[in-house]
């Protein structure tokens, strides 16, 4: 490792950006609505929920910390992209590339831990009514969000370990952030290691999720099914948003990892943008609309801090 230290290169260079010209600014003010957009709902998502005591239980607390989740993945990637959209060179140090890689992946693993403990408390809610606030405590609560925090911080720890540890013979990255596979694929040495670390962790982190998502609509989908119509609509009610969110994301995330184990060489770079924007940009647009406009408590609570502030008086 030690002889190879002197390969390593201090920068990475983004070979996926191109010249332009002035249509840049005009990317970067539409990326900066955007930006500003899901900074601005998400925000509002999470202040109704504090300000009401009403929504002081398991299933908002739960909303608020995917909004929380979603300011933290966007600020990993919207600063750094809105600089380079107006940049003529798209070099980014090693240390600021892999904290961007540590953000995003954590942002994305936390995404999957948070849908599933959501999704818990739906099955909670929908299948064991009469025993809900014993089962969902809010201790249970604080064990679920402890989780879902801590485990995404060991995994990507772990595996960006591996990756800031080889010694690299080259420094473009075809993308528009920093990945760690495409890092990976620059090593000058064997990375077997860190495809076994990779498909195990994403194994346990994405598949694993993913099994028990399904496994728990299903239970709730047999309850609804012996269940009066009233019922059933109230229970799609507060299911909707939580599906198309959760399916939203996986199509996103599913493009990521396609693209991370193609040959990008030989794929249209529009394609490779739109599969590297997909789950940095859908999901934080998604989560504040799908809850803050489908679910009537939060809905009505917005309008009324809206009436009640003087801004709008």
């Amino acid at each position: 490792m030690k002889n190879n230290s002197s390969l390593t290169p201090f920068y990475f260079h983004f070979t996926l950006f191109s010249d332009y010209g002035a249509f840049r600014y005009l990317f970067f003010f539409l990326c900066l609505l955007l930006y500003m957009f899901i900074i601005s709902a998400n925000v509002l998502i999470i202040v109704t929920v504090c300000l009401e005591k009403s929504l002081h239980q398991p299933m908002y607390i739960l909303i608020s910390s995917l909004c929380i989740n979603s300011l933290y993945g966007s600020a990993g990637f919207f600063p750094r992209f809105l600089m380079d959209l107006l940049s003529d060179t798209h070099l980014i140090s090693r240390p600021s590339c892999f904290t961007q890689i540590y953000v995003v992946y954590t942002y994305a693993s936390y995404e999957l831990t948070l849908l599933s403990a959501m999704s818990y408390d739906r099955y909670v809610a929908i299948c064991h009514p009469l025993h809900y606030h014993r089962k969902m405590s809010f201790r249970l609560v604080r064990d679920l969000l402890l989780f879902a925090w801590i485990y995404p911080v060991v995994s990507v720890g772990f595996c960006l370990h591996l990756t800031i540890r080889l010694p690299l013979c080259g420094n473009k990255i075809p993308r528009l952030s920093c990945s760690n596979w495409p890092v990976v694929q620059l090593s000058c040495v064997d990375t077997t290691m860190n495809n076994i670390a990779g498909l195990f962790l994403t194994i346990i982190t994405i598949f694993l999720p993913f099994v028990f998502v399904l496994y728990s609509y299903l239970r709730i989908l047999i309850v609804c099914r012996r269940s009066s119509s009233e019922f059933r609509g109230k229970a799609l009610q507060t299911c909707l948003p939580h599906i198309v969110t959760f399916v939203n994301y996986c199509i996103s995330l599913f493009s990521e990892l396609s693209l991370s184990r193609l040959e990008v060489d030989e794929i249209d770079p529009f394609i490779i943008v739109v599969l590297s924007l997909a789950f940095l940009i859908i999901p934080p647009t998604n989560n504040p609309l799908m809850y803050g406009l489908s679910l009537p408590q939060i809905r009505t609570r917005i309008v009324r801090i809206y009436r009640l502030s003087p801004m709008f008086t």
